[in-house]
């Protein structure tokens, strides 16, 4: 379905991209300090006399300077909790919990058999209590990866459609999916808690506090007030933009894994006609939800917004470049 060269630049974008979310976390949170900075000089210590916050913007950006070496440290720190704690994080965020061969042999057999047919460590398994039909690949590398699925999942899908699931996490750490996702939705995580802070500081303190002052104070304070606001609206825009700018072409990469671990474009179809209408995991933040095999994104503007290519989609993609087949509807003869 994909041509070697297509799998390699797919996994070199993957890794530039990851490189380009570690460069540019220090950058959004130094954009969240400055805005931070900016309503401080405006407010805090501001002299009584008309057009005083006129100068706020040099004092925000001297105050944000000397914050740059907390900053970093503060990154650095949080570069190391993310780094031992991100599955931890995931596992708290979904409910997943590990096991083993002697818990679910057949699951455990039938991945470690991919494993070993494509010569890679064999990932450590995670199944959620929920009757949602859904999986996920987490991990930085292959060696830590770890794939989770549900126990509706397993239910519901037989050996060969368990199987391709299966493949299809595995292809998503093969690719380098799983590292570029777990770093997006971590900092993006952690960006959107830290902004949703500042806003509430920004409108409900700060506002109050201009809404007190002398109508020429107000005027200025108003103008501060716009420019901070812009700031946490464009660092907010960018944890979005870097949310939504992961490629759905991820998922048509992974399906194409799957059938060529598996060589059974056919179960791959049928497990994710199955999937589809029944993958919601309600209680998973949306963050996470992105490393779903599926999906089902309720707000969207023609697609724009969304994370998954639609079902049908990848369907279509299996049937016009594997050759596969969808599952033959049972169909009642009537009586003569």
């Amino acid at each position: 379905m994909i041509a070697a060269a297509g799998l390699r630049t797919h996994i070199w974008n993957n890794n530039l991209k990851s490189i380009a979310l570690l460069a540019g976390f220090p950058v959004l949170v130094l954009g969240i300090v400055f805005a931070a900075a900016l309503v401080w000089s405006g407010y805090a210590d501001a002299p009584a006399k008309t057009g005083a916050y006129a100068g706020a913007m040099g004092p925000a950006l001297d105050l944000t300077l000397r914050a740059f070496p907390f900053v970093m440290i503060g990154v650095a720190v949080w570069f190391v909790i993310a780094w031992l704690g991100h599955q931890a994080m995931i596992d708290a965020a979904t409910g997943a919990r590990k096991v083993s061969r002697a818990d679910e042999p057949e699951l455990y057999n039938l991945l470690e058999n991919l494993t070993i047919s494509r010569g890679m460590p064999m990932p450590s398994l995670r199944i959620i209590e929920t009757d949602a039909l859904n999986a996920y690949a987490s991990g930085l590398s292959e060696k830590k990866a770890v794939i989770t699925v549900t126990r509706g999942l397993m239910n519901t899908l037989n050996a060969q459609e368990l199987e391709a699931v299966l493949a299809h996490e595995l292809s998503h750490v093969i690719n380098r999916d799983v590292r570029l996702l777990v770093i997006a939705v971590i900092f993006v995580g952690i960006i959107s808690f830290t902004v949703e802070i500042a806003a509430r500081g920004l409108f409900h303190g700060s506002l109050a506090r201009a809404g007190g002052g002398r109508r020429g104070r107000s005027g200025n304070a108003g103008v501060i007030l716009l420019v901070a606001a812009l700031i946490v609206a464009v660092t907010y825009a960018l944890a979005f933009v870097i949310r939504f700018a992961l490629s759905r072409s991820r998922e048509y990469m992974a399906d194409a894994g799957a059938v060529e671990l598996t060589k059974n474009p056919d179960a791959m179809i049928s497990a994710l006609e199955k999937i589809s209408g029944r993958s919601e995991i309600k209680d998973a933040p949306e963050e996470v939800r992105q490393m779903f095999i599926e999906n089902e994104t309720k707000v969207s503007f023609a697609g724009l917004f969304a994370t998954h290519p639609p079902i049908e989609k990848r369907i279509e993609a299996l049937e016009t470049y594997a050759g596969g087949r969808r599952r033959q509807r049972e169909t009642s003869i009537p009586s003569v």
